[in-house]
């Protein structure tokens, strides 16, 4: 075989296979986006995150509902999570919600939640040890 050929084959299959990785890489992005936009982003998973508003939580059969609030706009959002509560969920200072938002419910559906909790270490200075 002709060596250009053999450049050419190869080169071709470089990029079909660097066409492949890219288009598998973006398929599995889970970007961050405001409240507005992920109304807007259906049937595309997504993150949203907000602080959690107080005394908007329920917990029953199975699943979690709770309201967050964008810290920017002040704007709202109820999520609902099916899965186990977080232990320290209702500590949260913020929640990233990660999930897909159902225009006829008028909710995010999470699949996943990351909870942002005061440390019970923060603020507090190490003990000075003596040795002696």
């Amino acid at each position: 075989m002709n060596r250009r050929v053999l450049y050419l084959v190869g080169t071709l299959l470089l990029l079909a296979f660097a066409g492949y990785a890219f288009t598998s890489f973006q398929s599995q992005l889970t970007p961050y986006v405001s409240f507005a936009d992920a109304q807007r982003g259906v049937h595309r998973t997504l993150q949203v995150a907000g602080g959690l508003v107080k005394g908007s939580s329920s917990y029953g059969d199975g699943a979690l509902s709770f309201t967050i609030r964008e810290p920017k706009t002040d704007a709202t959002m109820r999520v609902r999570y099916s899965g186990v509560k977080p232990a320290n969920f209702e500590d949260a200072l913020s929640v990233v919600a990660i999930g897909r938002w159902s225009p006829s419910e008028r909710l995010l559906e999470a699949d996943k939640l990351l909870v942002k909790c005061p440390s019970k270490y923060q603020g507090v200075k190490p003990e000075e040890k003596t040795y002696g």
